[in-house]
């Protein structure tokens, strides 16, 4: 049995990565159903629960702009650390002058979700654990704004503003939104079953009335 929710999110940019396009980042047409999930497990997460996504509803036109950003164009790897911290000495880094390159992202901006999902338990889940408890904990943290991390629209410099849907009946539609739109395939989750084979899992994006509903989609990995 599932216990839903149903979460209004907004920002002023967001970036759902495309996979296939990493180099020159460019944004999904809306959040995926993995984004969406993390936003939920910012308000609350437990291993005794898990969170399944059951609806996006967007509620402002698809808008895209381009900006560019510095970054660097290398990292740290773990195991120079891991030998930096083994063997002493001085500690690896990155000089930024050096690494420093420009990439342009295609992102989206003003954003407006309303996410409908609901959670199962786990068998992670303690003796005192129960459904309702959950459900009132999310509720509450929900109102109050409280969160574990700062909710973040793909990217954690795009930070999303949450706040419990209240008003259901009066979601408006875009009206370029209307009717089926076909987005392609998008990002569904990852799948850690096997932690030495982590492997991406994809479905047909369907864009019905501005809403795209993700109960029983067909996914492909």
């Amino acid at each position: 049995m599932g216990y839903g929710v149903k979460v209004d999110v907004r920002g002023d940019f967001a970036l759902f990565t495309r996979p296939e396009l990493k180099a020159e980042r460019v944004s999904y047409d809306l959040i995926t159903p993995s984004a969406a999930r993390g936003v939920l497990e910012a308000v609350f997460w437990h291993p005794g629960l898990k969170w399944i996504v059951d609806e996006i509803r967007v509620l402002s036109p698809i808008k895209f702009t381009t900006v560019r950003r510095n970054e660097v164009s290398s990292k740290v790897k773990a195991r120079v650390m891991w030998q930096a911290m083994a063997n002493g000495g001085r500690p690896p880094y990155l000089a930024t002058p050096k690494d420093i390159m420009q990439r342009a992202s295609l992102l989206l901006t003003d954003v407006h979700y309303v996410i409908t999902a609901h959670f199962e338990m786990t068998p992670q889940a303690a003796a005192g654990d129960n459904p309702g408890k959950f459900s009132e904990m999310f509720r509450r943290r929900l109102a109050k704004g409280q969160h574990y991390h700062q909710p973040y629209l793909g990217c954690r410099e795009f930070p999303a503003q949450l706040r419990p849907c209240e008003n259901e009946v009066s979601l408006p539609i875009p009206e370029e939104l209307r009717g089926e739109k076909d987005l392609g395939f998008m990002l569904y989750d990852m799948d850690y079953s096997d932690k030495t084979r982590i492997r991406p899992q994809f479905f047909r994006a369907v864009l019905r009335d501005g809403v795209l509903d993700l109960r029983g989609v067909e996914v492909y990995e």
